[in-house]
């Protein structure tokens, strides 16, 4: 198992999940500390980094587009104090941390977990039931029904018309966006796929944020909801993503006459993919006691050094 502790947050990996458990430092933004506790599933993941830096170093997962609705709600736009899946990291843990990086990319390979997008979240999103308040409102959302509820700073044109409620099945989208100079920020529910011209300050269905410090806990109730509406890259001829299992034998791993040289022709041209192939037969072969230990260590070490 690979762990790294620093004041900012705990991240654990045991081969199968990534654990992100938030600091209690005061320096731990209310974003992180809301969200609590995340397990990250392998096949959740693109990949993970770690850049060295003078004073401190950036540790770093990239998520599979679509896997995480937080990050589906947020894109890039979450920022760097906010990101969960950003650890910084004291320049005396440099060498943990890049530990921590090897033994996720090791699982990645010999999973052959592919980068690209999923067809449905494979993580969670936050626990229910879920509040925040920012900007001119409160939203509680329970997992059925989402209250909006108005302050003093809300338009009287918005606000005369009294608390909100929308139920799950009426909403089709939502929307989140951050401050930005002087325009404002908004979370808002769409009730159709239609574009909405009223700006958030007046419209019933939305929350004006105004870039103080709780307005990134406004993406939590946002991403909440997200999680429960049908994925955006779903269709009804494919089943929703489910979390990566561990991979059947291929042919190439079943067939004795491929064994013989254990970096053969698919890592020929040192082409990425059929050396990530390769990686994950060898795995298997291993597992299946095929190749010995010895020979399975070798064998990877080679391909690894051509990745």
């Amino acid at each position: 198992m690979a762990e790294i502790i620093q004041k900012a947050g705990t991240w654990t990996f045991d081969g199968d999940t990534v654990r992100i458990v938030p600091g209690t430092d005061k320096g731990v933004s209310l974003l992180r500390k809301a969200l609590g506790e995340i397990a990250v599933p392998l096949g959740a993941l693109a990949g993970v980094s770690f850049e060295a830096g003078r004073k401190s170093g950036r540790l770093r997962l990239r998520l599979r587009e679509g896997a995480d609705p937080l990050l589906q709600i947020t894109g890039s736009r979450l920022g760097d104090s906010s990101d969960p899946y950003l650890l910084t990291v004291d320049k005396d843990r440099a060498g943990v941390a890049e530990y921590f990086v090897d033994e996720v990319r090791n699982a990645l390979l010999l999973d052959q977990v592919e980068s690209g997008p999923v067809d449905g979240y494979l993580l969670p999103g936050p626990a229910l039931p879920v509040t925040a308040s920012a900007g001119d409102a409160s939203v509680t959302f329970d997992g059925e029904r989402i209250r909006l509820e108005w302050n003093w700073k809300t338009e009287e044109s918005k606000s005369s018309g009294g608390p909100r409620t929308l139920a799950l099945s009426e909403v089709a989208a939502v929307e989140w966006l951050p401050s930005a100079g002087l325009e404002n920020g908004y979370l808002r529910f769409l009730t159709s796929r239609a574009p909405v011209s009223t700006p958030p300050k007046y419209d019933p269905h939305a929350v004006d944020l105004y870039g103080f410090r709780k307005d990134p806990l406004m993406a939590l109730v946002g991403a909440a909801v997200v999680a429960r509406l049908p994925h955006p890259r779903a269709t009804a001829a494919e089943p929703a993503a489910t979390p990566a299992s561990r991979p059947s034998l291929t042919k190439a791993a079943t067939d004795p006459a491929d064994t013989a040289d254990p970096t053969g022709p698919a890592a020929s041209g040192d082409d990425h993919d059929a050396l990530l192939r390769r990686l994950r037969e060898l795995g298997e072969l291993h597992q299946a006691g095929i190749l010995t230990a010895e020979e399975f260590s070798t064998a990877k070490q080679a391909i690894l050094k051509r990745l």
